[in-house]
């Protein structure tokens, strides 16, 4: 047996943080989740917010010496820590999949402190972003305060602990979405939609992340896009970002319309580690079925590697511009030629026609957008053999040309330097 065979037969445990800015639907949301979830036989747990379980207790900030309020935050974290490993144990012993939805997570108290404070906490405590923000969960949702873009509709009257403006919600929105950025698996839904529509959105991401076939029941609007980009690249024209190193390695498969791969991505020699496998869906759309490992896991998995393929390596930057989630991939050496100096944006939108153009960085030169192109394909950029002798060439998971029992490229391009 393989050792993606025990990892693919276990019951589920997904942990996703629903985060946001004050009055961005969270509470709905995560009632509305929590119902479509358990109706389709997963177990949900609810890991409540920590923060608002202590300052309803008659904690107040304003009351707090400087020296109080820092302790105060380190030991909301160690608690909301507990809190989390004990809903995550509980799950791992379920024989149910399991969706545990965690009310704002650990990286959310990096937006109420300063940061040098924030350092040195984690320096004090052991604690490293690695780790915290992208080995912890599974996926980050961060639904968009109505006080950015729906302000008609934000209010403080139903909620206890919230007192914030209009501008200090936008403020405090745009600070607990930038707290998680870098995480692989990062969605922001912003309110270019009625709020019935963006919480059916925010259960469609999720669905997606899970290789969830959820038919007619959601409105299926957001996909991921994928744009070339040419040099030269200015630090200082990009708002805040995360880069990380990122090493991808093919594995072997039964078949050609099956693709695995393993992924090492890191900052600062802490790294985290993804299995991923891609199949064509029944309706026509490939879906992808992720994996975290531990360490020894992936290291076991590399005996598996395809040798039909170069080992990819990147970095990745992640950053968030008019509430839109990007990730750059720049392709690093050793690579093949046709690798040299490529440069891939990626993101997950709704938008269309002028919408997504306005959305775009501006300070990026995009040449083009590639979604689908299987020129601009990882595991055809990765292949070793030149592309017009090869017969491992991936047009589409769905759609292979077949001529005499073997499959052959359509409508492929040669893309040297970066350019197709």
């Amino acid at each position: 047996m393989k050792p993606t065979d025990n990892l693919m037969d276990q019951h589920r445990v997904y942990k996703l943080v629903l985060t946001g800015g004050p009055c961005g639907g969270k509470t709905t949301g995560q009632t509305r989740l929590c119902t479509f979830f358990e109706n389709l036989g997963w177990k949900v747990y609810r890991v409540p917010e920590t923060a608002s379980v202590l300052l309803s207790g008659g904690i107040k900030f304003n009351d707090l010496t400087p020296d109080e309020s820092y302790n105060f935050q380190v030991n909301l974290l160690k608690t909301m820590i507990q809190i989390e490993n004990t809903y995550f144990e509980l799950a791992k012993s379920c024989r149910r999949n399991c969706l545990i939805i965690c009310d704002r997570g650990v990286m959310d108290a990096s937006a109420y402190i300063d940061t040098d404070k924030w350092e040195r906490m984690k320096n004090a405590n052991g604690w490293n972003e690695i780790e915290m923000r992208d080995n912890r969960y599974n996926q980050i949702v961060h639904m968009v305060s109505a006080a950015n873009g729906a302000e008609e509709f934000y209010s403080t009257e139903d909620h206890s602990c919230r007192s914030e403006g209009v501008d200090l919600a936008r403020e405090l929105d745009y600070k607990s979405a930038a707290a998680w950025i870098g995480h692989p698996y990062f969605d922001v839904i912003d309110n270019s939609t009625d709020f019935d529509a963006k919480v059916n959105r925010m259960i469609e991401c999720v669905c997606q992340k899970l290789s969830i076939d959820t038919g007619d029941r959601l409105l299926r609007t957001s996909r991921k896009l994928k744009f070339l980009v040419s040099g030269p690249l200015s630090d200082i024209q990009f708002p805040s970002f995360q880069d990380f190193n990122v090493v991808h390695h093919y594995l072997q498969t039964s078949g050609q319309r099956v693709q695995t791969r393993l992924r090492k991505r890191g900052q600062n020699g802490h790294w985290s580690y993804i299995h991923t496998t891609r199949r064509p869906h029944v309706h026509g759309q490939s879906i992808e079925v992720k994996t975290q490992l531990t360490q020894r896991d992936y290291l076991n998995m590399l005996a598996q590697k395809d040798d039909a393929h170069f080992t990819i390596f990147k970095k990745r930057r992640c950053f968030l511009v008019n509430n839109q989630y990007f990730q750059l991939d720049i392709y690093q050496e050793p690579s093949h030629p046709r690798c040299r100096g490529l440069m891939l944006l990626e993101t997950y939108t709704s938008l269309e026609g002028d919408y997504l153009k306005r959305s775009l960085p501006k300070f990026l030169n995009i040449v083009k957008e590639v979604t689908g192109e299987p020129s601009y394909s990882m595991y055809n950029l990765s292949l070793k053999e030149d592309w017009n002798n090869t017969k491992k060439f991936c047009y589409s998971l769905h759609d292979l040309i077949i001529d005499d029992g073997q499959k052959h490229p359509a409508n492929m391009k040669m893309l040297v330097n970066g350019k197709a």
